[in-house]
């Protein structure tokens, strides 16, 4: 239900916002914030400034939920420059080295390179990164020349492909875990090859089950522009991956006033495994299974007039 005269749904939700190349993830946080006038808004995952593509963000109560989203896979669009090494590993950065000679690899072993990235495996973060070392972002040492011996993490690529193959230019489609850097692939893929690479391209295509195609354009929402309902994403429907369950108005009341309700060991959900909580008004909340109880653990505000 949609409040009368205002842009976003009583309840709240998740908005799916098409960004832009150039402006950084918190711009289009800001532009919302405007066009919608309210000021709880978060989102669940940053997109580089040099990159396009969907971002979700969370209003209202649903900034709740932004845990269950952020690790959500990731799906990709990118194009990369072989020969070239930068030093963010991708076209921002400074020139590192140039490796523009000798034989261009084919398209053969380009598609055999990146299928080694399939699965999972080991990544180390760019230097210029929002990780936070000692207190500091990573890309704040990295802009003063100071250089940290990044550990590697755990990622996962669950496909990635060929999608253009004009030398030195290539493109490729990747869909990966959250926390995968897709210029370090561009960065691993050039090392592979003995040559070096950088990213020149960047759009995010969808976050889980969202996709960009079902999100307002970011410049609309930077002009005022009021999003429409196909923009927007229920609470319910923003955590519907995870495993839900229905319970009785006054179990639902127990849980929003921190109480847990007992539980049967048969429903199968495991200790600890988030479960969405519904009641006949839609999303109550997460909650967790605990000793054979239903205990909340992120519980939605109440709109004051229902």
């Amino acid at each position: 239900m949609t409040v009368e005269g205002a842009c976003m749904p009583e309840e709240g939700g998740a908005l799916l916002v098409d960004k832009p190349e150039g402006p950084t993830s918190h711009d289009v946080v800001k532009w919302a914030r405007r066009s919608l006038g309210v000021r709880k808004i978060g989102h669940t995952g940053t997109l580089d400034p040099f990159a396009s593509g969907l971002l979700i963000l969370l209003i209202g109560p649903a900034t709740r939920l932004a845990e269950y989203l952020s690790a959500l896979p990731k799906q990709y669009e990118a194009r990369a420059r072989l020969g070239i090494r930068t030093d963010t590993h991708d076209a921002t950065g400074n020139t590192v080295s140039v490796q523009d000679h000798g034989r261009v690899p084919t398209r053969d072993e380009i598609e055999a390179e990146l299928a080694t990235f399939k699965g999972r495996g080991q990544q180390i973060p760019p230097q210029f990164s929002a990780k936070k070392i000692g207190g500091e972002r990573m890309y704040r040492k990295a802009r003063r020349g100071d250089t940290v011996q990044l550990p590697p993490v755990e990622v996962e690529i669950f496909d990635i492909r060929l999608t253009a193959y004009e030398p030195p230019e290539i493109g490729f489609a990747m869909t990966c875990s959250s926390g995968t850097y897709v210029r370090a692939v561009a960065r691993d893929l050039g090392e592979g090859l003995g040559i070096g690479a950088h990213l020149t391209a960047l759009r995010r295509t969808a976050i889980g089950a969202f996709s960009v195609d079902h999100a307002v354009p970011g410049d609309a929402l930077r002009e005022g522009a009021c999003p429409d309902g196909a923009h927007w994403v229920e609470p319910a429907d923003a955590v519907g991956h995870l495993t839900m369950v229905r319970v009785e108005v006054d179990a639902a009341q127990r849980l929003r006033q921190g109480g847990a309700i007992p539980w049967p060991e048969e429903s199968g959900a495991g200790t600890g495994e988030p479960i969405a909580v519904m009641d006949e008004g839609g999303l109550v909340g997460i909650a967790e299974i605990q000793n054979g109880y239903l205990a909340p653990k992120k519980i939605l505000t109440i709109p004051a007039d229902r």
